[in-house]
């Protein structure tokens, strides 16, 4: 990598997490499906099982190209400083006589970046596995990679000079991509019209020829238009978004009002009580394993509980245990008629009894 990115900080970072879709359109503007790209904060287990905080993107595509059924799908995982951590794409064109389905999957394992590809074309499949060091694959930009590093672009409104990293081509080789700014437009979708920052993507193959993308980047990220150099078509947005600022997170005590915590939307959050409920199912199975008895006591008492039915369940649990207490006061030599409460000792009723009894000598 021959130029060098400051990474974004984590306010500008969560700035990038949102989902956006655009149109698939020919030629000739007529609708040919739809594209999505999400981009939110995840979290990432490695092979030897640590958790840590990453950057999950997810795009998909399904239209038709030439009147044929295709689609494209892609998951990610990136760290903030966009470090590929793991990431598969899926390719497929429905053709009639021979279908074609391409996956690839990086992941990094050990000190080195393995991919993984199999092509699969009518029932002929190929498959192949290729390796990099880790340490020759410094500047790598995956392609979840470069959605996020588009987004940075449009933030700052600019392209690093001369900003050459290394990547893969559509064969699978590795190669390098280059990235320039084309300048700043009028965007124009119906009745609304924003400012747009236009940037090509370029990827240089080994073998084949280069292969161009231009980006139109709304100020806040959001990509307004997509354009395969070469391609008929384009992929465009059919309304304009509400664009953020950066200013718009900052606290406004007048506005502020609370919002309901929904946990289960929040993947840190649910992948923590995922983590505890999983640790106290093995805490309790372990305890169980391990005092067999405890078993036995709660088993015998349900069953003599549904046999009798008893209308206080809690004097009759308390009757029940009881018995099983380890240490236990001695008797004293002379008891009250009175049934004994089950939630109070026998020496509380011993002293309660000889107060009685001095109580009524001195009342004699």
């Amino acid at each position: 990598m021959s130029s060098k990115v400051h990474f974004p900080g984590m306010e500008e970072l969560q700035m990038l997490f949102f989902s956006e879709t655009l149109a698939i359109i020919s030629d000739t503007g007529e609708p040919q499906g739809e594209l999505t790209i999400q981009v939110e904060r995840g979290k990432y287990k490695d092979e030897l099982g640590i958790m840590s905080h990453c950057v999950f993107v997810h795009a998909f595509s399904r239209g038709f190209l030439d009147k044929t059924l295709s689609g494209n799908a892609l998951l990610g995982y990136v760290s903030r400083t966009l470090e590929l951590m793991e990431q598969h794409s899926q390719e497929f064109i429905k053709f009639l006589i021979l279908p074609m389905e391409r996956k690839t999957s990086l992941l990094k394992q050990d000190d080195q970046i393995v991919i993984r590809r199999s092509i699969k074309e009518g029932e002929e499949l190929k498959t192949g596995t290729s390796s990099f060091p880790w340490k020759a694959m410094k500047g790598f930009i995956s392609e979840a990679a470069n959605m996020v590093l588009l987004r940075v672009m449009a933030w700052r409104h600019m392209v690093p000079n001369n900003a050459r990293f290394l990547a893969l081509d559509s064969d699978g080789k590795l190669c390098y991509c280059t990235y320039e700014a084309l300048g700043v437009q009028t965007f124009q979708v119906g009745r609304q019209q924003a400012e747009v920052f236009i940037v090509e993507q370029t990827v240089h193959s080994t073998e084949g020829i280069p292969m161009a993308c231009q980006f139109y980047l709304l100020p806040d990220g959001h990509l307004a238009k997509r354009v395969q150099v070469g391609s008929p078509g384009c992929c465009i947005i059919s309304k304009m978004p509400v664009l953020r600022e950066k200013d718009e997170d900052e606290p406004q005590p007048q506005q502020f009002e609370k919002k309901p915590l929904v946990w289960e939307e929040d993947l840190e959050l649910f992948s923590r009580f995922l983590e505890r409920k999983e640790e106290l199912r093995l805490s309790h199975t372990r305890y169980l394993r391990q005092h067999p008895e405890a078993e036995a006591l709660i088993s015998d008492f349900l069953l003599f509980l549904l046999l009798r039915q008893p209308q206080d369940v809690v004097t009759f649990a308390a009757q029940h245990f009881g018995p099983f207490a380890m240490h236990r006061p001695p008797s004293p030599s002379l008891r009250s008629s009175h049934r004994p409460s089950p939630f109070r000792s026998l020496d509380d009723l011993w002293d309660s009894r000889l107060a009685r009894q001095s109580r009524q000598r001195a009342g004699t």
